[in-house]
Order: C-alpha cells, then sequence, then structure tokens
C-alpha cells in the first residue's frame, strides 16, 4: 500500500498538506517503521539547549512537539481501530493545543520523549500490520469528516514529517 493509492475523498483537506509530505518511497508499513527512525536520529543530534527553545512567544518546545506527534498518533491510531472494526460511530475532534497545556511535554526529558515515541510507533505499527487491503480502505467519521484507515496511517507518517521539517526550519 502506497501514498499514491489513497484518493483525496479518502481525507478531509485539512490533512492533504500531512498527506503531501509523504514519499512514495516506501509502503504504509516500511515508512511506519523508517520514519520514527529518522525522526529519532536526527532529534537525537539537536543540541540540548534547543530543546526548550521556542521561536516565538506562545510556540511550543521541541518537547512540547514530540509530546504533541505522541498524542495526536494515539488519536489517529485509535480512529484506524474504529474504523477498521466498523465502528460507525461519528468520533469528534481533538483541541490540540488543550492536549498540549495539559500534557506539559516540556518537563519530559527528550529520552522519555523519545523511548515512548518508539513504543507508540511499536503499537501503531502491530495494530496496521493487522489489516487487509479491504481493511485499510474502510472509512469512518471523524470531526465530522470522512477518513479511510489508511489516510491515516499516512496521516500519522506526514503529521511527523511535518513537524521534522518545522524542526529545521525554524528551531535549528
Amino acid at each position: 500500500m502506497n501514498i499514491t493509492q489513497v484518493q483525496g475523498d479518502e481525507y478531509a483537506p485539512f490533512y492533504s498538506a500531512y498527506i503531501s509530505q509523504v514519499s512514495n518511497e516506501f509502503s504504509l508499513l516500511e515508512e511506519l517503521e523508517v520514519s520514527v527512525h529518522r525522526l529519532r536520529n536526527f532529534v537525537q543530534e539537536i543540541p540540548m539547549d534547543k530543546y526548550d527553545y521556542r521561536y516565538a512567544e506562545g510556540k511550543w518546545t521541541i518537547k512540547d512537539i514530540l509530546q504533541h506527534l505522541i498524542d495526536s498518533e494515539r488519536v489517529f491510531a485509535y480512529r484506524a481501530l474504529r474504523f477498521a472494526r466498523k465502528d460507525l460511530t461519528p468520533l469528534p475532534g481533538f483541541e490540540e493545543n488543550d492536549y498540549a497545556n495539559t500534557a506539559d511535554g516540556s518537563t519530559r526529558s527528550i529520552r522519555d520523549l523519545l523511548t515512548e515515541m518508539a513504543i507508540v510507533r511499536e503499537s501503531t505499527l502491530c495494530l496496521f500490520r493487522t489489516f487487509s487491503d479491504e481493511t485499510l480502505q474502510l472509512k469512518g467519521m471523524a470531526s465530522e469528516r470522512e477518513m479511510s484507515v489508511r489516510a491515516l496511517g499516512f496521516i500519522i507518517i506526514g503529521h511527523q514529517n511535518h513537524h521534522h521539517k518545522i524542526f529545521q526550519e525554524r528551531y535549528l
């Protein structure tokens, strides 16, 4: 399953910015596995004094963004699970700023954040490995928009790639 197979009607227009961040070099499962290592290696090379840096007032730190990636992946994977199990109950959106303010990722160590990120990704991989091609095409409603299981997998990747790019452009 490759990103080129995902159609525009499988996700809300908002997510096109994330979908466009995914390369067609790897399959969904391969990219889920490779991308977390790519980000982890990149973050470990960032100077320690940058982890708590904010490029502007009110912006998140690198630690906050890592916590945000963890929380978002859990939400997206939960949506994928619900849709894959043919649960047609519409799911609400989530307010990322409320999550970030409550989670307070800045108080955590980089090691803990990267460890949790790897564990969450391994869980996501285990889940997505159970999905057949037919299951990946199932859809459900989240944030008043229809989404497919496979689009959610690629959104997880694209969302991470989006923030990786922001790290490079605004934090270093």
